[in-house]
């Protein structure tokens, strides 16, 4: 039976290439966007024969995200996948950064991804079955400097992810997270919105900024395919003995790996040799 899934966030980067690769694997997929127009556009340039369908979700409102779930409900009889992928990187120090900025991060990347659970629950439930694919990064287990709240948004979504497993396990929903390191996709460009404060001179943070910044920038550029994200996504729908959590890429299994077998001391003198700060 064709599956259906919904991935947030699939303008650029990992959501799009998972919303093309699950479409090619034969899945219905719906992804969203707060510009559908200019992602239809993208897609019906592809040559599947079936491309994902385009909806309209701004997940700062609740009501779009209803009407968004609405939309596909409308045309099928569930929702079998979740894919919680949108979300961006705010480049800040916790002194500098505005309170605005702050709100916004976790705006997109925590409180968005809950609205859109949210109403996508319910409809699992009823069917007591369903998959809900969290993507949160290695940075959700790891502390790096100058991506605090990002660090804090996605330690969230795993905290998230913890509980939810547990709480939805009697639905038969199963509930997982995917930890990226640092991958080649235009999330430099386009995901990471830097704090005006920072790249000032007079910034009391300016030797680490111009220490860590360029090289976090790099290690993306020069990061792995996002297409091993996509068969992470796939092999965690389609295992159902699938652990927690799947770590993506040679950055993430590496920090994540120091994480466990070190102290904290040592943990962070690692961290330190590894970026020159």
């Amino acid at each position: 039976m064709e599956k259906t899934v919904l991935i947030t966030g699939a303008y650029s980067g990992m959501g799009r290439v998972t919303a093309q690769y699950l479409a090619e694997c034969g899945y219905r997929v719906y992804a969203t966007s707060r510009d559908p127009e200019r992602l239809r556009a993208e897609f019906e340039k592809s040559e599947l024969s079936d491309p994902p369908r385009v909806v309209a979700m701004d997940l700062h409102s609740k009501s779009s995200v209803a009407q968004a779930v609405e939309t596909i409900l409308q045309e099928n009889k569930g929702i079998d996948v979740l894919v919680n992928n949108a979300g961006y990187g705010l480049v800040a120090t916790v002194e500098e950064a505005e309170e605005e900025e702050i709100i916004e991060q976790f705006q997109i990347n925590l409180f968005g991804l809950l609205r859109v659970t949210r109403q996508v629950i319910p409809v699992m439930r009823r069917r007591q079955s369903g998959v809900i694919v969290n993507i949160s990064s290695f940075l959700g287990r790891v502390g790096l400097p100058l991506l605090t709240f990002y660090n804090a948004s996605k330690y969230a979504v795993e905290g998230v992810t913890d509980s939810l497993r547990l709480e939805l396990a009697p639905a038969g929903i199963r509930v997982h997270s995917v930890m990226p390191g640092f991958f080649s996709t235009q999330f430099a460009r386009k995901n990471l919105k830097v704090n005006a404060k920072i790249q000032s001179e007079t910034s009391p943070y300016a030797p680490l900024s111009r220490q860590l910044a360029p090289r976090i920038v790099e290690e993306i550029n020069h990061g792995n395919d996002p297409m091993e994200v996509a068969h992470a996504i796939r092999y965690l729908i389609e295992t159902e003995e699938a652990p927690a959590r799947v770590a993506v890429g040679e950055i993430a299994k590496k920090f994540l790996a120091m994480r466990r077998e070190l102290n904290d001391a040592e943990y962070e003198q690692r961290v330190r040799d590894s970026y020159g700060f």
